[in-house]
């Protein structure tokens, strides 16, 4: 029983019980004294006046003791039959409302835990109506899911950035491609993996000024009613971190436009869109490597005007017959000076020309377990040697030219084998130590020590690759990658190896190595269901609970002080049309800049050293509050949460206005009857499986299902919108809670 009904029944029923008590008492002496004779009340009258005097205080004791067991046998009665029989209610409308499957709790009076069996076996009959029923409705819309499950697998594998919107610009559908393109235009890439700016059900205005959208829109448009078959439009664009983004936009027309015929009548009706396909280029550096071209032309052209003038000049004056011959030595000397510095300076822009073409040769994100794997069953197809791996790093992403790259490699492993017998070779991946951004790739064979001038030849010997010779040398390949070639000798080991220095891929850039080789589906990156939402101007709190869209989020922190403490994680998932988005998720650590309260750390097992290093509060704060936008908070307990946000405002300069709401309180609205609104106990409660607890993400997305499960309920017992779950979790015993 919560305390809030403790409360009010108990008081209550004792008060009700002595009021009955008292009644049939002043009843029973007001009928007894009321049969007594006038002269015998007159003698009973004084004796009961002292009677009276004489047992007040044991009187009194009788009383309390009596208020005393009044109050065991009504709290007695509702232990047995009250409470029972409201938490049955309350799981029974559990049951009703979601499809949470559990067996329900038989205490109280007999007739109590019958009912809990039927409603039970109700319960249970029910589950095995909506499985047959579900299962029909899977097998007749299998046809829907082929297309959708087809078009989500063309759009991850598209080499291109799309994303696909509504005409509010509200995101419903991108790419993996996308999603690495969004993390590079990120002002805070390195916190949370810049995953502030793209996302189901995002608006895209984020990236993009309305303006231009909507210029692009309705050029569409104008094309469509001009009987344009299939209309599209271009922009440029810069955005805020200063990347430059060349887009296209192609029109998305409702199912009825698609289907009207091809006259002149129905131009007007065919050009309804609902909403637009965005294809995305970063020509950042497309236009750095056409402005530096620019830059060679203006150089070769202002610095060759002056020498040819001069030139010319001379040859002017040479055409003179009587020319004096010291004076047509010295304009020939003019002549020669100038042809000499044009030459140089023809030359320097060759060589830059030359440098910046190999440094431009398109490189690709490669995972670099992938391509030590390839190099692996190359060199063992093509040389016969045996390759294995060693201490490789899963985690590195390489930017290279993966074809060119494995040639080299095949080449070297080729001549080891031909002229030192060399018999089996090993591949070694890690980060360059001292050189930021570069990754060394190490070919390790062990055998007779090679001299300086041997890999001086090797490098720069054209390569031949199974027999067939490229025009390529392994000194081509590292001056593609911007990189260097030497070799090593282990004396410890015994071993040699050639190492490689490659760019890693740019981190702004980089995707995470689970999202390829560990993801056990498809990434959820579209809701198609999104196409028929449209912006609501009416207020939020007038908006359906339903409609809108949720960040839940929690926190871990120092110690329990808001005043004294510091936050040291945060996590946060969304919940977009009813769906708890798995990929689109925000979970970084924090430097507080302060110890860590030992007694805290077996509970969220975060150590200083885990935090050392890692953004501070100053630079999460921004990019947690860019996640968040336009979105309703969700937490536990979110007071403390919402705490310790508050407390940051004036050093960050953030400020988190949403509307919160509380899973506590709402617990405490649904079930009211319940002894705990502990996370554990909900998540208990509604079958949702609790795993990493007191960990930010962990406690975010256990969070997030329990609203999910709150919903309907919430919806059955009349709160439907925003500001009704607001007013109903404040009236709740829970909202007096402060920190």
């Amino acid at each position: 029983m919560s305390r809030a009904a403790v409360d009010r029944r108990l008081p209550l029923g004792v008060v009700a019980l002595v009021l009955m008590v008292a009644l049939w008492l002043t009843f029973t002496l007001f009928v007894a004294w009321s049969s007594l004779s006038p002269a015998l009340r007159l003698q009973m009258a004084p004796l009961l006046g002292r009677a009276l005097d004489a047992t007040g205080p044991a009187l009194a004791l009788m009383g309390v003791v009596w208020l005393l067991v009044s109050a065991g046998v009504v709290r007695a009665l509702l232990r047995h039959f009250a409470s029972p029989a409201a938490r049955l209610a309350e799981e029974g409308r559990l049951l009703l409302n979601t499809e949470v499957e559990r067996a329900l709790a038989q205490e109280g009076s007999a007739e109590n835990r019958a009912l809990a069996e039927v409603i039970g076996q109700l319960a249970a009959q029910r589950t095995r109506l909506r499985k047959d029923m579900a299962a029909r409705v899977a097998e007749a819309s299998q046809g829907i899911e082929r297309e959708r499950s087809r078009l989500a697998a063309l759009m991850s594998e598209l080499t291109q950035s799309v994303v696909v919107c509504n005409l509010d610009g509200r995101i419903l559908l991108y790419n993996q491609r996308a999603r690495m393109q969004f993390r590079a235009l990120s002002m805070a890439p390195g916190v949370a993996g810049g995953a502030e700016l793209i996302g189901l059900g995002r608006s895209i205005y984020t990236v993009f000024d309305r303006k231009l959208v909507a210029h692009a829109l309705e050029n569409i448009q104008l094309r469509m009613l001009r009987g344009a078959g299939e209309p599209s439009a271009q922009f440029v664009t810069t955005t805020a971190a200063g990347q430059l983004l060349r887009v296209q936009m192609a029109p998305v027309r409702s199912v009825q436009a698609t289907n009207l015929p091809q006259t002149e009548d129905s131009v007007a009706d065919r050009a309804e869109l609902t909403g637009f396909v965005l294809m995305l280029d970063n020509i950042t550096r497309e236009y750095e490597v056409e402005s530096a071209r620019d830059q060679v032309m203006h150089t070769l052209t202002e610095g060759s005007r002056s020498a040819l003038a001069n030139m010319q000049a001379a040859l002017d004056v040479l055409d003179y017959p009587d020319l004096e011959a010291p004076a047509r030595e010295r304009f020939q000397r003019v002549i020669r000076e100038e042809t000499r510095s044009l030459a140089q300076r023809i030359a320097s822009l060759e060589a830059d020309a030359a440098r910046a073409h190999k440094t431009r040769w398109p490189l690709e994100d490669m995972l670099g377990a992938d391509l030590v794997g390839a190099a692996m069953r190359r060199i063992e197809t093509v040389t016969g040697l045996s390759a294995s791996a060693l201490d490789v790093d899963a985690a590195l992403w390489l930017k290279v030219e993966s074809f060119s790259l494995l040639q080299a490699l095949v080449y070297l492993s080729g001549r080891l084998a031909e002229e030192f017998s060399v018999r089996f070779v090993q591949l070694r991946l890690s980060p360059a130590l001292g050189s930021p951004g570069k990754a060394q790739l190490d070919l390790i064979w062990s055998g007779q020590v090679m001299s300086t001038e041997t890999v001086m030849s090797w490098e720069m010997d054209t390569m031949r690759v199974g027999g067939e010779a490229t025009r390529l040398t392994v000194r081509d390949v590292v001056e593609r990658h911007a990189g260097a070639f030497w070799f090593e000798r282990e004396r410890t080991r015994h071993q040699t190896f050639f190492r490689f220095l490659l760019p890693m891929a740019d981190p702004r850039e980089q995707v995470a190595a689970s999202t390829f080789v560990r993801s056990e589906s498809r990434p959820e990156y579209y809701d198609f269901d999104l196409f028929k939402t449209t912006e609501q101007t009416r207020s939020l709190d007038e908006r359906r609970l339903g409609d809108l869209v949720y960040t839940v989020f929690d926190t871990e922190t120092t110690g329990l002080d808001p005043a004294k403490d510091e936050i040291i994680q945060i996590g946060a998932a969304r919940i977009v049309n009813g769906k708890l988005l798995h990929q689109e998720c925000f979970e970084q650590l924090v430097d507080p800049r302060c110890a860590i309260s030992p007694a805290s750390i077996p509970i969220h097992g975060i150590t200083r050293d885990m935090v050392a290093g890692q953004p501070t509060i100053a630079e999460v704060l921004p990019a947690f509050h860019a996640f968040a936008q336009d979105t309703v908070l969700v937490a536990h307990n979110a007071a403390f949460d919402m705490r310790f946000l508050q407390l940051k405002e004036k050093a960050t300069g953030v400020v988190f206005s949403q509307p919160v709401l509380d899973t506590l309180l709402l617990s405490a609205v649904i079930h009211p009857n319940q002894e705990s609104h502990r996370l554990e106990a909900i998540a208990e409660r509604f079958n949702v499986p609790v795993i990493g607890r007191h960990t930010a993400m962990g406690d975010a997305m256990v969070t997030a299902e329990i609203f999910l499960k709150l919903v309907p309920l919430l919806t059955e017992r009349g709160i439907v919108t925003l500001g009704q779950a607001r007013e109903a979790a404040q009236r709740s015993y829970y909202a007096r809670l402060k920190y």
